[in-house]
């Protein structure tokens, strides 16, 4: 986004001034800017209108008295892009384009989506086809819908790909404090990217809540999220959709298996995005992180009014990741002296009904635990609903208890209702105002506090520089120079990477004697053809060979499997390896190159049946150890590693090593990578051996 841009988004956000032009769409958002009393000045453009809404009507835009800082535009695409060269001639800051009829109906609709774009020129524009803009702090609405008004002081802000979306997030029951709500319909001018940039820098942003489909430009959605952590102002992103986002290669199982929702996953995961997987997970954790702030980590004291509760909360947490650490012995100690006797010491906590509204020992009993350190504390408490016959009151004394205590602490803190709907608005009100989250659904709520602990998390490890592993970095290649390299040729220049590979040598079928290995048996061969990708599905590999008799009998039997399988990869050459003793697992390391992303690491279950385990890993390079260890620990494999069932355990350490290695040679290898497969990877008791390899290369391009 050009300097010229930004100042004028940002025109946009704040005017001083706006015009609304069009028919009857521009005076409803003319008439919702008054309703919600907007201090600046309103006009109307409209040929055939004295007044809009009240406010003066101008014949046309050269008319207007000065250079207005927003506009809605709401006239028929016919007249859209005559009418934006002619603000912009008059010096407009910033346009919401609620006309539609352009890219999104492609053929001519694209053409004029590309006038649209020449004549709004350094203008801000947000859409075409879009609902518009909201601005909660000064009431400046350019809006085609009704909507709840609110205005808030501070809040978070909403970007959406979808226009329905953003209408019915203005429409929650969850009290979610907003600062901006943009839906950025066909983004032909300004992009998520570029709303971020200015939103981020806002005072009145709390954080940053999106709703994508995909991203125009991943390297510049990084740097915006690395803005996010250094200004402490979350993003929370809801991914929906699915789109082919320019993967050019699936030959190896990496590239089958990497999918653009695992790429945006491993995106979001590294930069310390909050992905949500629904709209109220989306509003309960922007509420959360707005409201009381993004815990630290994942370790959570919680408080319950009644066992089910808290058995409950304990069911959900464990299932999603959620650590709730039992007391320790000091503290329990302590904990049995404070509560009933029908009371049982533990985290989740149920406090009893003898305490209920008992402010001075519940606030004991929240501070003794809370003492043990964690990084954010919750209340499980329902609320009667106003017309019922029960005081809010005596409910909030528990509440006002955790807010003491948290304060305290200086965690976050939560007040969570099991059913949704189960604190009223006044109430939410009122926890607000005290800095606590409260938080609508058990499962959302969960889910919200664990996702939000990410963010708090890399930003801890962005602030302690742990890792110098944040933006990504895509090349220009192409697969039209993409050549495959026998596995021999792969597996040579892994080694001299420092990658293990069995000892092995090259062997022609056709002058084949009892001299010919400098290797001893039990051998594997495999035929040498940079036509065939995977071997075992053409017959091509033999194991256990044992002396010269079955090696040519081996050779015979993969010459005839493999010409049925394909008439043309067949060669005399032939790769004949040492056998890998004493295995323990085998795991699959993957490289893709993606014009987006730029290079991707696949970490997954190994061997034949990869693909159909579904147990993957994806990681954005360059990587580190720490990463590359957390995404090891998912994997259904990892448990195999360590020894199952009292069989030895794999060497973690030498295969987390090879991995960070792996990553470090498709990055800095003479000829660039552009797919990889090291399938399967043996991990040793001690140490690995990659026993087989798959390496594409772009040959056009080298390293300097």
């Amino acid at each position: 986004m050009r300097k010229k841009q930004q100042d004028n988004l940002r025109r946009l956000l704040n005017p001083r001034h706006i015009a609304f032009v069009g028919g009857n769409a521009a005076e409803f958002s003319a008439g919702l800017c008054a309703k919600a009393g907007f201090a600046g000045k309103i006009w109307g453009v409209s040929p055939s209108r004295e007044s809009m809404a009240g406010f003066p009507c101008f014949k046309t835009v050269n008319d207007l008295p000065d250079s207005p800082d927003a506009v809605f535009l709401a006239v028929p695409h016919r007249y859209a892009v005559e009418t934006i060269a002619q603000l912009n001639s008059i010096g407009t800051g910033g346009i919401a384009c609620f006309t539609a009829g352009f890219g999104e109906l492609g053929g001519d609709g694209t053409d004029r989506e590309k006038s649209l774009i020449a004549a709004a020129g350094d203008m801000a524009l947000i859409g075409p086809n879009c609902q518009g803009l909201l601005n909660y702090i000064s009431g400046a609405h350019l809006w085609s819908f009704g909507f709840p008004i609110e205005s808030f002081a501070r809040g978070a802000a909403i970007v959406s790909q979808s226009g329905m979306l953003c209408s019915n997030i203005t429409m929650n029951q969850r009290s979610v404090p907003f600062s901006y709500v943009i839906s950025a319909g066909n983004q032909a001018v300004l992009a998520v990217e570029d709303y971020l940039d200015v939103l981020l820098e806002d005072d009145a942003v709390t954080a940053v809540g999106l709703y994508v489909e995909s991203l125009k430009n991943i390297h510049r959605f990084s740097e915006m999220a690395i803005k996010a952590l250094d200004l402490g102002k979350p993003i929370v992103a809801l991914k929906g959709g699915s789109s082919d986002i320019g993967a050019q290669l699936t030959v190896t199982h990496t590239g089958a298996m990497m999918g653009s929702e695992k790429l945006y996953s491993a995106l979001f995961d590294r930069l310390g995005v909050i992905e949500v997987d629904s709209p109220a997970a989306m509003l309960e954790t922007i509420k959360l992180v707005s409201v009381a702030g993004a815990p630290a980590g994942t370790r959570v004291a919680a408080f319950t009014l009644s066992g089910g509760d808290a058995a409950l909360l304990a069911d959900v947490s464990a299932k999603i990741g959620l650590t709730l650490p039992p007391p320790g012995p000091n503290t329990a100690t302590s904990l049995r002296e404070q509560l009933p006797d029908i009371a049982t010491v533990s985290n989740p906590l149920d406090l009893t009904t003898p305490l209920w509204g008992d402010s001075e020992r519940v606030t004991q009993v929240v501070s003794t635990l809370l003492a043990d350190g964690f990084d954010a504390t919750v209340l499980v408490q329902d609320y009667p609903m106003p017309d019922m016959d029960v005081s809010n009151l005596e409910y909030r004394r528990d509440a006002q208890s955790l807010t003491c205590a948290a304060s305290a602490a200086g965690i976050p803190a939560a007040v969570v209702s099991s059913l949704s709907e189960n604190i009223d608005r006044e109430t939410r009100d009122w926890l607000i105002e005290n800095n606590v989250a409260p938080l609508q659904g058990i499962e959302e709520s969960v889910k919200a506090i664990r996702a939000a602990s990410r963010f708090g998390l890399r930003t801890n490890e962005r602030n302690n520089h742990i890792h110098d592993c944040w933006e990504t970095h895509p090349r220009d290649l192409s697969i039209a120079s993409a050549k495959t390299l026998n596995e021999s040729e792969a597996k040579n220049r892994l080694a001299r990477a420092g990658i293990a590979v069995p000892e092995g040598q090259i062997i022609l079928a056709d002058t084949l004697d009892e001299n010919a290995l400098d290797i001893d048996y039990p051998i594997a061969v495999k035929l040498l053809s940079e036509k065939l990708s995977h071997k075992t599905e053409a017959g091509a590999v033999a194991l256990n060979i044992n002396n010269f008799s079955q090696l040519r009998i081996a050779i015979d039997s993969i010459k005839s499997s493999v010409s049925e399988h394909s008439s043309n990869v067949y060669t005399n050459q032939f790769l004949a390896e040492a056998m890998i003793k004493n295995v323990v697992a085998e795991v699959l390391i993957g490289i893709r190159y993606d014009i987006q992303f730029g290079y991707t690491m696949l970490l997954a279950s190994g061997g034949i049946w990869v693909e159909i385990m579904d147990d993957a890993q994806t990681l954005l390079l360059p990587t580190h150890h720490e990463a590359v260890a957390d995404a090891l620990s998912k994997l259904k494999v990892s448990s195999l590693i360590d020894g199952y069932r009292g069989k030895p355990r794999g060497d973690r350490k030498a295969l987390i090593d090879t991995a960070v290695n792996v990553g470090k040679f498709a990055l800095d290898a003479p000829s660039a990578v552009l797919e990889l497969d090291i399938n399967p990877v043996m991990v040793l008791e001690h140490g690995v051996v990659a026993a087989d390899a798959l390496l594409r290369i772009d040959g056009s391009v080298h390293h300097n």
